[in-house]
């Protein structure tokens, strides 16, 4: 199997992933998963789609993280590393489908408007 490469994004977080056949390692950023995402929440987020499909030792996984906070970086992963094991096998596909996995969460922050403190608040108002 050659390699096969993927994007996932959420917020301002931009993942790259690189799948190839292995020992199921994750490497981020040059760093393995324990490492950058101290958390096991996060660690379980990355880790749904390959456990979903039963692939976690089948796999090895690098990829390049970039933009966003932790949540969104481990979301964004979560999605590329969805879309790279459609491309492997196209019958997983409603399985990650159903769970939601291969669904781009578009939600991001809305912008400050000028004459605004914040993106929807208004300053008080005072009628004299």
């Amino acid at each position: 199997m050659e390699v096969v490469n993927a994007i996932g994004r959420r917020k301002s977080a931009v993942a790259r992933v690189y799948l190839s056949e292995g020992t199921g390692k994750i490497t981020i950023n040059k760093k393995d998963i324990n490492q950058y995402f101290p958390s096991a929440i996060l660690q379980y987020v990355v880790r749904q789609p390959l456990q979903l499909l039963e692939a976690a030792e089948k796999y090895d996984i690098k990829a390049n993280l970039d933009g966003g906070g932790y949540t969104g970086q481990s979301q964004a992963l979560r999605l590329a590393i969805a879309r790279a094991l459609v491309k492997v096998n196209e019958e997983d596909k409603k399985a990650l489908k159903d769970q939601g996995f291969l669904t781009r969460d578009s939600r991001a922050v809305e912008r400050k408007k000028p004459g605004q403190p914040k993106a929807r608040r208004r300053f008080q108002f005072s009628k004299r």
